[in-house]
């Protein structure tokens, strides 16, 4: 209260200083809560990864995770749990049921492509007539074709069925029918003639390129046990007895011992050596293209088998001549048709040709 003066009295000064100190005790109480609970929200973060969303790597998940406030807790009194980043979307392989245009770079090869589209190399070859069957034909530059699937494609004709032309080219009429590029109607399965329809598994005879190359084998005079076919003048001479790699590498450059493919390329750069797989008598050496072997060699070697070499870039024998295992015979190049510098090495029994895989060591 105010005296008559206007001065105050001691009682209303009390209640003012009160008053006072509750308020600021109350206002650093508040303050004090602030800072704990900041304070303990971020020792929390620190030791959890909560705070700024910073990406830890959880053990086990293989992923980055991210702390994220939640109900629960690690008995630290922070609330959290881990959820994973998604940082590389996984989109499925779809099916394919159309073709597709390939183009070939240099260093491509019949195999790499094929393994490229998970398809087989005799499917290209059905697909792309403009090879001629030949996997050699491959040259930069060129587009390919590229069926969704193993098979091939044939224009259909009127008086077709699809049991016949399934019979026809090896395959199963349901497969014909209920491939979906071929838009068929289920329920009433028909296809125009003139309409180029996708046989899948199916396939032809390929073209045998190797057979035009007849195999060169030295006269049979009862000592050898080799055929007539091919001979030519050579007589006896030395005999193997077991076949090794033709060249340093043993491994392949690109195509492999398949029905489209009968031999194996042999890595070998321009001028490497080039050695006679086992001993025997040389009943071929002949330069040219020679229906795109090239350059080449073969081997009569006295006991059934014939090896051939080529695509050589030079030859060092000549006919008749009498030759050991591993014999310098020429250096490896890329006459004839051939895509790039290897060593085609083909292994002959009787004029037919076998896997060399199955026999050289």
């Amino acid at each position: 209260m105010l005296g008559e003066a206007g001065v105050s009295t001691p009682r209303a000064k009390t209640k003012l200083d009160r008053f006072t100190i509750i308020s600021w005790g109350v206002t650093i109480v508040i303050v004090a809560a602030l800072l704990g609970t900041t304070i303990l929200y971020k020792n929390a973060g620190a030791s959890s990864g909560i705070g700024s969303p910073q990406a830890t790597l959880e053990p086990g998940l293989g992923q980055p995770q991210t702390g994220i406030p939640t109900a629960g807790s690690d008995g630290s009194g922070a609330f959290f749990i881990l959820r994973a980043l998604q940082l590389k979307t996984k989109i499925p392989e779809r099916p394919r049921y159309e073709p597709l245009t390939y183009r070939i770079s240099r260093g491509d090869s019949m195999w790499a492509i094929a393994d490229k589209f998970k398809l087989k190399s005799e499917s290209i070859l059905y697909v792309n007539k403009d090879l001629g069957d030949n996997p050699h034909s491959l040259k930069p530059g060129m587009e390919l074709t590229i069926p969704p699937v193993d098979g091939l494609y044939y224009e259909w004709k009127d008086g077709d069925t699809f049991e016949s032309i399934a019979t026809k080219f090896n395959a199963k009429a349901e497969d014909i029918i209920n491939f979906p590029g071929n838009k068929i109607d289920l329920t009433d399965p028909k296809i125009k003639p003139g309409t180029l329809v996708m046989i899948p598994g199916g396939s032809r005879e390929l073209r045998n390129w190797e057979a035009d190359l007849q195999t060169a084998a030295r006269n049979n005079n009862g000592s050898t046990g080799t055929s007539d076919f091919g001979s030519n003048a050579c007589g006896g001479g030395a005999v193997a007895s077991g076949f090794g790699w033709p060249a340093d590498a043993h491994s392949l450059s690109g195509f492999g011992y398949s029905p489209s493919h009968l031999g194996i390329d042999i890595t070998a750069p321009e001028g490497a050596n080039v050695y006679a797989a086992g001993a025997g008598v040389v009943t071929m050496a002949q330069g040219g293209y020679n229906y795109g072997y090239g350059n080449v060699i073969q081997i009569d070697h006295g006991n059934g088998y014939v090896t051939v070499y080529a695509h050589l870039s030079q030859i060092n024998v000549s006919v008749c001549q009498s030759v050991g295992q591993g014999t310098l015979i020429g250096y490896a190049g890329s006459t004839g048709n051939a895509f790039g510098a290897h060593l085609h090495f083909e292994i002959r029994v009787g004029g037919k040709n076998i896997n060399p895989y199955d026999i050289v060591q």
